[in-house]
């Protein structure tokens, strides 16, 4: 456990936003993962571009950025933040089988980006399910966890369990 305090919450144990307006502005990067697990003929569906709704990869990949810089509008709690970067990678798994989603987010700011890159993946899983659903109702999205963090007071974090 990294932290002994709730910083989303007050004294009174009311839900409450952070006033980030003292700390220092650092360059802040978070980077998060995650997994849709289907089967080999939907990843083979997508993969030969033969989906109803289109292009699956390039679809999940614009849609987690647009999440990534709507997290404050879905995450009551968030600030909204002037993104400087976002990036989206999806990759070919045959091993699972399926497709293992990455996001980076970064800023010079007051606040970390851990949710920016978090919802990035979500919604970039979210989607491929959306757009295969029609071949493969089984799908199962897993492992959304964050990765790494830089920037801050807090400092770096790399999860000791991460896959690479």
């Amino acid at each position: 456990m990294t932290g002994s305090t709730l910083t989303h919450i007050d004294s009174s144990g009311e839900a409450n936003m952070v006033d980030v307006g003292a700390k220092e502005e650092t360059v802040r990067i978070a980077v998060a993962e995650g997994r849709i697990c289907m089967r080999i003929e939907t990843l083979k569906l997508i993969l030969d571009g033969n989906a109803k709704k289109g292009d699956v990869i390039g679809t999940a990949r614009l849609a987690g950025i647009m999440a990534a810089k709507q997290t404050a509008s879905l995450i009551p709690l968030c600030h909204p933040l002037m993104l400087t970067k976002v990036s989206v990678d999806i990759t070919v798994d045959e091993s699972l089988p399926g497709l293992r989603v990455k996001a980076m987010a970064k800023l010079t700011g007051r606040t970390g980006v851990e949710m920016e890159a978090l919802t990035a993946v979500s919604i970039a899983c979210l989607t491929i399910y959306d757009m295969a659903k029609a071949a493969d109702r089984d799908m199962e999205i897993s492992g959304i966890r964050l990765v790494s963090k830089s920037g801050g007071r807090s400092g770096d974090y790399i999860n000791p369990d991460r896959e690479g």
